[in-house]
């Protein structure tokens, strides 16, 4: 309850801000940019972590993103789509134990009323603080699945779907990991957890604002140390010692491709926004169950814990050279 009660303080702080700044000032696309973040992430959350999957909720901090980058303007797309993404992991990390904990003492049925809470709570903050905006693009159905017809969207869709699989195939296995292979006590998962939560944290504002310089170095630094990365905790992950870096490491280096994948989409579809948005949420799906699957399998066939990772470094790679090839006829 203190993460709610938080919640609800930041709520109050960002209130305070909005009325501070005046309509038009630079501040306030940032500010706004961060209520969406907050507001579109914590009705995802709370559900995800209740039910166990990702949220259609979830694709609301997308959706966002959009709108984000219009309040920001040129030039800061990425700085938007980190935004919303801390936002999610952020609400992520407080989120999973709030749950976890209002589930145990109060039973599962008082999170889903927490949720409904929460959910009112983000349509005041939505209605009061987010600025009227024109249509954004793509004002008919018609115009959005028109974007369809531009190559790049599926090839970033496809780059997305694969380079993104290797996170999905070490963290779907990373609690049985850091348990048998590393050797760490089960108490030891939370905060092990939540820090690979701060390094997506971390890794989404530093992936935002690389984005903004170039998507396609983003992209490239991305592929680069997610593989250096899955390489060195397959080969020394069997120390705790060097397993917890690792995965803060892992959190950083993954969401480097995140804003540069759905910025590339938008500027791949700027008359479909929402389009964009969809076309991300469903590679990172895409990309969930594949590098999962794949995980489980490596596992399955007695290579280990460990082997994940190995198979991340696979998918990682074949995501770069999918790009390298199709951003090549791109240029």
């Amino acid at each position: 309850m203190l993460s709610l009660i938080g919640t609800i303080i930041v709520g109050f702080i960002v209130g305070l801000i909005a009325r501070a700044v005046k309509p038009g000032d630079d501040k306030l696309g940032w500010i706004m940019t961060t209520v969406l973040g907050i507001a579109g992430s914590l009705l995802a959350t709370y559900v995800g972590s209740a039910m166990g999957w990702y949220s259609p909720g979830a694709a609301a901090g997308w959706v966002a993103s959009v709108v984000g980058a219009e309040l920001l303007g040129p030039g800061r797309k990425g700085r938007a789509v980190a935004l919303i993404m801390a936002g999610l992991t952020v609400a992520n990390i407080i989120g999973v134990p709030a749950a976890t904990f209002l589930g145990q003492q109060l039973g599962w049925r008082s999170t889903f009323l927490l949720v409904g809470a929460i959910g009112l709570v983000t349509l005041a903050a939505l209605w009061l603080w987010v600025p009227h905006m024109a249509s954004l693009g793509g004002s008919s159905i018609r115009q959005e699945l028109s974007a369809l017809k531009q190559p790049q969207v599926w090839w970033t869709s496809l780059v997305g779907a694969v380079g993104f699989g290797g996170l999905f195939a070490v963290y779907s296995y990373i609690a049985p990991t850091l348990t048998f292979a590393s050797g760490m006590p089960e108490s030891a998962l939370p905060w092990v957890l939540a820090l690979f939560g701060v390094g997506m944290t971390v890794g989404a504002f530093l992936g935002g604002r690389l984005t903004d310089h170039s998507v396609t170095l983003a992209m490239w630094v991305g592929f680069g140390a997610t593989t250096v990365v899955m390489v060195l905790f397959a080969l020394t992950a069997t120390s705790p010692w060097a397993a917890v870096p690792l995965v803060f490491l892992i959190g950083i280096a993954a969401q480097f491709l995140a804003p540069a994948v759905q910025v590339r989409l938008m500027e791949a579809s700027p008359g479909a926004p929402s389009l964009a948005a969809s076309m991300s949420h469903s590679a990172l799906n895409i990309a969930n169950a594949a590098g999962a699957w794949l995980g489980g399998l490596v596992i399955a066939a007695g290579y280990g814990y460990l082997a994940p990772a190995w198979a991340a470094v696979a998918l990682t790679l074949l995501g770069a050279a999918i790009f390298a090839v199709t951003n090549r006829g791109a240029s």
